[in-house]
């Protein structure tokens, strides 16, 4: 995680660099853009106190003149090609969609800051692949554009057209990050992943570590890391705490990091991957040791500025997770009619909740449900990690034939859960070794790709206007 406090993480599986491309969710307004698939990360953020020791910058000193980068107008030219203001309105309208939460004005200033420098990146990459004689044919871009159109409007092109219009974006603006996206990875393929090379020592040596470590915690978190100094910490913390507001409303915990977070995992959305408590700072590890997946706790004060965590998941390395544990259930359900009073409700439920208790077993839970005038619904292939989190830990402590308590509510009616048949998963063997050499081969591909990313930065012609 470099450009973190809590320094580098190491070894492949501590870490998410692989190639990864984001799915686009449209119709549910989870729009988010196309990542550069794993292989370009944001900017490092350092310090101030790093800056100052690596460059010699004193602690005190004075800005000569007002020159503030967030006051012009947000275009640029880059190596003579043009980026207009509405190349930019249409892509942060892209980032917008994936949020149902309005932003401030200065969260948004951020945002056009950051989706310049994304636009820039961008056409670097498409001019570096044009001057390594890479041509990104337009029916290639365009079969990739009809696939994104058939994962969410049917094979309807014209309906995601038309989508793309109302949230104040364009099909050309998709289609150009598309098209980024063609060429870059057309360039590290040719000229970075055939020069990758892993060691069969290397591949075996994380084997032993890994197994090793068998039955250690690790914790899938994301993190939005937010640096500060001593005289910026207290509005960097009331903008950690707007952030938090805003994701405790429902936006977009992935896009937020993407554009706020100053951590070279942003370009992922913010996923440190699968880490153990002891590769985080203390004040992290202590907070994410008590939370559970789904949770939110931030902002957290550590070295260098603010974090705001999310527990994606929570395992233990090489073990079984009773998770994924496999069970055959029987719903059991009523509902009430219009206009019905919570006194009625409540008469009803405690008739329904006796009447469960008499049930003999699943084989006598359709006679019972039956009695009830209850509907009765049976599925054998329900992953416990695809319920909510709240009905996940009851399950798994139930036999066969037990039921949960009642739930739910008037407006969508109350049922149970009756536990017919389980199947335990087998406990992991763990990645194999060709699986290993590819993680560790992506790893340093991304590097590289960073590396290139960097330099093709320092050489181009960047005017702003």
């Amino acid at each position: 995680m470099d450009g973190h406090p809590a320094g580098n993480f190491s070894g492949a599986l501590s870490r998410r660099n692989r190639t990864e491309c984001v799915i686009y969710k449209i119709k549910t307004k989870l729009l988010a853009s196309l990542a550069i698939c794993g292989l370009v990360t944001a900017p490092i953020a350092a310090t101030a106190q790093d800056a100052g020791n690596t460059l010699g910058i004193p602690d005190n000193f004075t800005m000569m003149g007002q020159n503030d980068p967030n006051v012009r107008t947000a275009t640029a030219v880059v190596n003579g090609q043009v980026i207009t203001g509405t190349d930019i309105d249409q892509r942060v309208a892209l980032v917008l969609a994936a949020n149902e939460s309005t932003l401030s004005a200065e969260e948004l200033q951020r945002l056009r800051m950051q989706v310049l420098r994304n636009l820039i990146d961008e056409t670097l990459q498409i001019q570096e692949a044009r001057a390594q004689e890479i041509e990104i044919q337009q029916s290639e871009i365009d079969q990739t554009y009809a696939r994104v159109a058939a994962q969410n409007f049917g094979q309807d092109t014209k309906k995601m057209d038309e989508y793309l219009i109302s949230i104040g974006s364009s099909p050309a603006s998709l289609k150009r990050q598309i098209h980024g996206e063609l060429a870059w990875q057309r360039l590290l393929s040719r000229n970075i992943a055939p020069f990758v090379n892993v060691s069969e020592e290397e591949v075996n040596e994380l084997l032993t570590r890994l197994e090793a470590s068998r039955g250690t915690d690790e914790y899938r978190l994301g993190e939005i890391y937010l640096s500060a100094t001593p005289e910026t910490r207290e509005a960097v913390f009331e903008n950690g705490k707007r952030i938090m507001a805003q994701l405790q409303q429902g936006g977009s915990f992935v896009a937020y990091a993407r554009q706020f977070s100053e951590a070279s995992t942003a370009a992922v959305g913010g996923d440190l991957g699968w880490v153990r408590l002891a590769q985080l700072p203390d004040q992290l590890s202590v907070v994410a040791r008590e939370m559970q997946p789904g949770q939110l706790v931030g902002p957290i004060e550590i070295p260098g500025g603010f974090s705001i965590l999310y527990l994606i998941d929570k395992r233990q390395v090489l073990m079984a997770d009773p998770r994924d544990a496999v069970l055959s259930l029987k719903q059991i359900s009523i509902a009430f009619p219009p206009g019905t009073t919570e006194e009625q409700a409540g008469q009803r439920v405690q008739i329904f909740a006796q009447g469960v208790q008499s049930i003999r077993g699943c084989g006598d839970a359709e006679r019972v449900a039956a009695a009830m005038d209850a509907d009765i619904v049976t599925n054998d292939q329900i992953r416990v990690r695809s319920l909510p989190e709240q009905l996940q830990g009851r399950l798994l402590q139930m036999q066969i034939g037990q039921t949960t308590p009642p739930f739910g509510s008037i407006e969508d009616g109350v049922r149970v859960l009756m536990l017919c048949g389980r199947d335990d998963p087998k406990s992991t063997a763990g990645p194999d070794f060709d699986t290993l050499m590819n993680q560790l081969e992506e790893e340093r591909i991304q590097k590289r790709a960073q590396r290139y990313l960097r330099d093709l930065r320092n050489d181009a012609i960047i005017e702003y206007n």
